[in-house]
């Protein structure tokens, strides 16, 4: 038998094959599905014994996944499964598989197989712990799961130490600085941001009250340019640190460039 999920972003891509052993304790391959490019969708395919295991891998679906809509092809009839296989299937399909990102999970038999990518270390020892304890010791389970970037990581990386630059002493982008920000458009869409924080500084030239107003303004164009890229306004906040949080020394042209800067930080 085979049970396969795969999930993504923590939305829920889904798509599950079930399926059970053969009596001649030969695995039963699932049908090999079709791509599911609606995130709002999971999708249960493959071959299950009776009705009363069809409704209850369901049932354990829309309890999970209860703002996606579950769709079901699984098939009934023509497979023999393991004692206690619906059981232990549900012990499967529990809440930390919603932690797993790009995720599938294979169980051929008594052989369990997990696979994807999880947003710590700690996370991945809990969801294999959990699993591991949850079935009987007739199961064999084999995980790998890699820890992903933070989505902060993310963020850093698509700055990659650049500086958004502007017009001198204003609030107009520069076309690198425009350039830059079509990076990080592109990769705050990919990590699905609801609260980011964009923090303008300055270098300590002029009065502190009329830099911390620029570094504002700074800001706000971000803001403003960004959301013209299609990331939702109210997702962006914005603030003003003028000269105070300097991260190189204002006596060179170097440093204080470099402390002109825009940060973006994200907020769980």
């Amino acid at each position: 038998m085979t049970i396969r999920n795969a999930f993504s972003a923590g939305l829920l891509s889904a798509l599950t094959t079930l399926a059970t052993a053969q009596t001649d304790n030969k695995s039963q391959i699932a049908p090999s599905p079709t791509k599911n490019t609606d995130a709002s969708n999971v999708v249960a395919s493959g071959n299950v014994a009776d009705e009363a295991t069809r409704l209850a891998i369901l049932g354990k679906l829309r309890e999970l996944y209860r703002e996606h809509n579950i769709v079901d092809r699984i098939s009934v009839g023509g497979v023999s499964p393991p004692p206690k296989w619906t059981e232990n299937i549900e012990k499967i399909l529990n809440s930390n598989i919603k932690q797993i990102q790009n995720g599938q999970i294979y169980v051929n038999g008594t052989q369990v197989s997990l696979k994807g990518n999880v947003e710590s270390a700690a996370q991945r020892q809990q969801i294999s712990t959990a699993l591991t304890t949850s079935l009987s010791p007739h199961y064999t389970i084999t995980t790998a799961l890699t820890v992903s970037e933070s989505r902060q990581e993310v963020l850093d990386k698509a700055l990659s130490n650049r500086v958004v630059e502007f017009e001198s002493g204003s609030a107009n982008l520069t076309l690198t600085g425009q350039a830059i920000l079509n990076d990080m458009a592109f990769a705050i869409k990919q990590t699905n941001a609801k609260n980011l924080k964009i923090i303008g500084h300055t270098d300590n030239a002029g009065g502190r009250q009329s830099n911390i107003e620029l570094s504002l303004a700074r800001a706000n164009a971000v803001r403003s340019f960004l959301s013209s890229k299609g990331i939702p306004i109210t997702s962006l906040s914005t603030i003003g640190a003028g000269p105070d949080h300097p991260i190189r020394n204002n006596d060179t042209p170097q440093g204080r460039a470099q402390n002109r800067r825009i940060e973006f930080q994200l907020l769980e």
